[in-house]
């Protein structure tokens, strides 16, 4: 910063006058905010495609585990939306989930523990 003091006389014009002045300094902070933000929203509108045809391109080439994850993420939004709807209450899951456990489809039964693999279990799986 002594480099741009020693050196530049806008730089010391714009510190005396922020210091000086408070209608000032506040212009030249909304200014240092907001046009950065102007210039970056314009650059996310220019930058995103909405192009239906640019989807279904990226949709056609995506991996089948990708899909699979988009499938499944998909139907526990529902499941989950679902019992927000309903208004049931929720916090069992996040119980189950600090427990290790995870919820099951079935309506009588809620949690259920996650299975442990044995070492016989894995070395047949191998097999």
């Amino acid at each position: 910063m002594s480099l741009l003091w020693e050196k530049s006389q806008t730089w010391r014009w714009l510190v005396t006058k922020t210091r000086d002045s408070k209608p000032f300094f506040f212009a030249f902070a909304t200014v240092c905010g907001v046009v950065p933000g102007i210039i970056g929203y314009c650059v996310m509108q220019v930058t995103n495609s909405s192009n239906p045809e640019l989807e279904a391109k990226l949709r056609q080439s995506a991996r089948p585990d990708s899909l699979k994850m988009g499938k499944v993420n998909q139907e526990r939004l529902a499941e989950y939306l679902g019992e927000l709807k309903r208004k049931e209450n929720t916090n069992d899951r996040y119980v189950a989930a600090l427990r290790g456990e995870t919820l099951t489809r079935n309506p009588y039964v809620r949690i259920q523990p996650v299975p442990k693999t044995s070492e016989t279990e894995a070395k047949k799986e191998d097999k």
